[in-house]
């Protein structure tokens, strides 16, 4: 297997942010005198557009999950706008990809300047050849469509190309696109359901690198 791109999932994997939105779903839910389940954490992570309005009014009881996913982001942009959260082994795998001349993509489902604004704040923006938003494909994941679009934004096959995620949609979508799936679980362990659509499964970025640099070790022989 020929591998010319990398493409990273923004929160949970570059960022230990998913905790912060979690944080803000549930003092939504506490505000408005609901509880939500268990499993809301694994059902909307990763999720956008259509689909994560969807998952708000089946677990808000409300009829515009719209509303409630604007009111989270603009929480989320307040606590994140005095710092971010960067995860292990982040600086030390984008510069293997860097060293390896293999340029690297963002495909999150947050909206864009989001993204940007966390990419500069941590100053990582410049390791990115491409970022792709969420509200830039029509599905978001678990369907295929942001990793085909990051794919052909880098210029690479999506076969050819390592997806590293945190979400079980994630996985999904990278996997439907093709993808060498990387799963570095972040609040959720994966299910064993789950498993079969992952190349690896590495408890941080410092394992994932050692995976991924055996990997292409490997194609060289």
């Amino acid at each position: 297997m020929k591998y010319t791109g990398a493409i990273f999932d923004m929160d949970g994997v570059l960022f230990d942010t998913e905790r912060i939105y979690q944080q803000t779903w549930h003092e939504m839910a506490a505000e408005r005198g609901t509880e939500l389940n268990s499993d809301f954490v694994k059902v909307i992570s990763g999720t956008s557009g259509a689909r994560m309005h969807q998952v708000i009014e089946q677990y808000y009881h409300v009829t515009d999950g719209a509303a409630l996913a604007e009111e989270c982001r603009s929480r989320i942009r307040r606590k994140l706008s005095v710092g971010v959260p960067v995860k292990e082994g982040v600086r030390e795998i984008l510069e293997f990809f860097k060293g390896k001349g293999m340029p690297i993509a963002v495909a999150s489902s947050s909206f864009a300047r989001q993204i940007e604004a966390n990419l500069h704040k941590a100053n990582l923006r410049s390791y990115f050849s491409e970022v792709v938003s969420g509200t830039e494909v029509e599905y978001g994941k678990p369907a295929p469509d942001i990793f085909l679009r990051a794919a052909s934004r880098l210029g690479c096959k999506p076969q050819e190309c390592f997806v590293f995620e945190d979400s079980e949609n994630g996985i999904r979508a990278g996997y439907a696109a093709g993808c060498t799936t990387i799963m570095v679980p972040d609040l959720i362990e994966p299910s064993s359901e789950i498993r079969q659509y992952c190349t690896k499964i590495c408890g941080d970025l410092v394992e994932a690198r050692k995976e991924i640099s055996d990997i292409l070790a490997g194609n060289m022989c």
